[in-house]
């Protein structure tokens, strides 16, 4: 809690002295995903779970497949960090530099406000899409599916204003335009179809519409506009000469945008986002069986640190971030046989069931495992960090081997039922 008081983070619990519990907010932390995910890992080792079973002798062989396939990612090993901003390069087009020339270079810093607008709203529409969905992009003639379709889209969505209540400024999002989107625009602007169906676009309406509330609520963080941008004020604001640690951007953003959350756990009044209920979590405060994840919101951690860097903000302490709870991170280890399944897993399985709370919170913990022997494998030091591993790296991996076990898209080895909001 020390760092949330010297970022100014302001609480949201329902105590009577208007204090978030220290357990609750401690939930928020990156510390504590690591350490609840490590409760399951060792719950799972100790052969209790009825789910799954861990094959560590196999974790090996999961370095060595990621090191391939980072080393034909990036040949010259300058890994970047995972971040949304790939994606807004998919096909090889620099669609964000071509956007450049449209905002404006004044006042100070305004192009890196407009970069968190779009990144803010790109990530938040970015859990799973579906296998049947397309996007096509008419400048290119690209068709993208996916984590890329669904960036190049809602990338589209901002060069035309459809996140700004101001015709002046198009290029950016701001609370009152995301409380006025409705299905049909989000569906037009998503190509979604009967013959291209989106999985979960109402919920994307309503945690659009929610962000729109929660931008509002808090001036502190996204300034009397309503931007995400003024996350940039922020912590330009609240740095130590001009330093914080990258693991702040999350508790800040947890704290921000936690009422956004439609199917998030709710304790003693506050919610608590991504977050799942496992027996191995055990505690002796009211956060006892609860493992947070934050998928969507540390996936925007990771997007944010390089549009504050070009502010010349310097992020520091990237190995206290976590690992992302996705089925493409996750997929690698069951499909590789790190994870292993008791039985089939039969039918689509719910966000918050125990069997993909376990599946989540053991590919957390894998990947800490991974990252040494990948740097070792990779020659290189302490400067390829989980945000490397990740994008080099995990993701990549976990599609390749999908796409070759399953083809041709390359589902997860478990299905899933998703809402459109979390995983």
């Amino acid at each position: 809690m020390e760092r949330a008081e010297q970022s100014g983070l302001r609480s949201s619990s329902t105590g009577s002295d208007g204090a978030r519990p220290a357990a609750l907010a401690r939930l928020n932390t990156t510390d504590a995903v690591r350490e609840r995910c490590r409760l399951v890992r060792r719950w799972v080792a100790e052969a209790r779970s009825p789910h799954f079973t861990l094959d560590e002798s196999r974790l090996e062989g999961v370095a060595d497949y990621v090191a391939q396939v980072t080393r034909a990612n990036h040949p010259d090993l300058a890994i970047p960090l995972h971040s949304r901003w790939r994606h807004f390069s998919a096909a090889g087009i620099d669609r964000w530099g071509a956007m450049l020339p449209r905002l404006p270079a004044e006042p100070a810093h305004e192009r890196i406000r407009a970069a968190i607008d779009l990144v803010t709203v790109s990530v938040l529409l970015d859990a799973g899409a579906g296998a049947g969905w397309r996007y096509r992009e008419a400048e290119s003639g690209s068709i993208l599916a996916r984590s890329e379709g669904l960036a190049i889209a809602s990338l589209r969505m901002f060069a035309e204003g459809a996140f700004s209540s101001d015709p002046r400024r198009p290029l950016q999002a701001d609370g009152a335009a995301l409380l006025a989107i409705n299905a049909d625009r989000l569906a037009r602007g998503l190509q979604c179809s009967l013959d291209n169906p989106l999985a979960g676009l109402e919920r994307r309406v309503d945690l659009l519409r929610r962000l729109g509330q929660a931008l509002a609520a808090r001036a502190d963080l996204f300034g009397r506009a309503a931007r995400p941008g003024h996350l940039l004020d922020h912590f330009l604001r609240t740095a130590q000469r001009g330093r914080f640690p990258a693991p702040l951007v999350l508790e800040t953003l947890v704290e921000g945008l936690a009422p956004i959350w439609p199917s998030g756990l709710v304790v003693q009044g506050a919610p608590l986002g991504d977050a799942g209920r496992h027996p191995a979590a055990r505690t002796n405060d009211a956060t006892c069986g609860i493992v947070p994840f934050h998928k969507l919101t540390q996936w925007l951690a990771y997007s944010l640190i390089e549009p504050l860097q070009w502010a010349g903000l310097v992020v520091t302490e990237f190995e206290r971030l976590t690992g992302l709870a996705e089925y493409r991170n996750g997929g690698l280890f069951i499909d590789l046989g790190v994870i292993r399944p008791r039985r089939p897993v039969v039918g689509p399985q719910a966000i918050s069931s125990e069997i993909v709370v376990e599946w989540r919170a053991l590919t957390v913990a894998l990947i800490d495992d991974l990252l040494e022997p990948v740097r070792k494998r990779l020659g290189l030091g302490a400067d390829f960090a989980l945000p490397h591993l990740l994008q080099g790296g995990t993701w990549s991996a976990g599609r390749k081997i999908a796409r070759t076990l399953r083809p041709p898209d390359g589902p997860p080895p478990i299905a899933l039922i998703t809402d459109g909001t979390v995983f």
